[in-house]
């Protein structure tokens, strides 16, 4: 399976709601954007953004992909073996 965000081909996707549950209330849920993807990249996205960054300005893959830190992780992650769990450090 290739996740939509490094596109690296991996066992196993998450789905991300790229605009987070908490913050569409008025939405059914089957009419949320997602994504697939990768643990990793889910793990890297919830460290850096809240949901009201996420809801706002990340709303989409395109946006996720060209913001300087989810661009620094990307290129890294994309050398990084798939079948290994990849470590995320938590931004302060």
């Amino acid at each position: 399976m290739i996740c939509e965000l490094c596109e690296r081909d991996v066992a196993e996707l998450t789905v991300h709601h790229l605009i987070p549950k908490q913050k569409a209330k008025n939405q059914k849920p089957e009419t949320i954007p997602t994504a697939n993807i990768c643990s990793a990249c889910h793990r890297q996205i919830h460290s850096l953004f809240d949901n009201t960054r996420l809801s706002q300005e990340f709303n989409s893959l395109e946006k996720l992909k060209d913001e300087p830190q989810m661009q620094k992780f990307l290129s890294w992650l994309k050398k990084q073996d798939p079948s290994k769990r990849v470590r995320v450090h938590r931004q302060r």
